[in-house]
């Protein structure tokens, strides 16, 4: 299988806590929408909402999937999130090992 490397994204998004991340990221592995998914404990975060800015203890999810499968693994996290409006970003993978990108494509079904 070959994949250009511009068609693997990298994903955050901010939880939480880490049982809600281990549950979101169960559910995103087991429906095969990213290879994979970091999850880093203990992140700060300040951000407006509402009106008032407002500082929380988080924990960060860094997934790894295709361009394809962005909308669907979109849609899932909103689903799944306890958060009224997540934090679902993207960006495109620059370089990459070769057999990393593979293994990417695979594992979420990407043709």
């Amino acid at each position: 299988m070959s994949i250009a490397k511009n068609k693997i994204i990298i994903i955050f998004v901010t939880v939480h806590d880490q049982k809600e991340g281990r549950r979101i990221s169960k559910e995103i592995l087991t429906s095969r929408l990213a290879a994979c998914v970091n999850i880093i404990p203990g992140i700060q975060s300040m951000y407006q909402w509402k009106g008032k800015i407002v500082q929380e203890k988080e924990a960060m999810l860094v997934l790894k999937t295709t361009r394809s499968r962005y909308r669907k693994l979109e849609q899932k996290i909103k689903q799944l999130h306890s958060y009224e409006v997540p934090e679902v970003i993207a960006i495109p993978l620059i370089c990459g090992s070769p057999q990393y990108i593979e293994w990417v494509a695979k594992e979420v079904l990407d043709k």
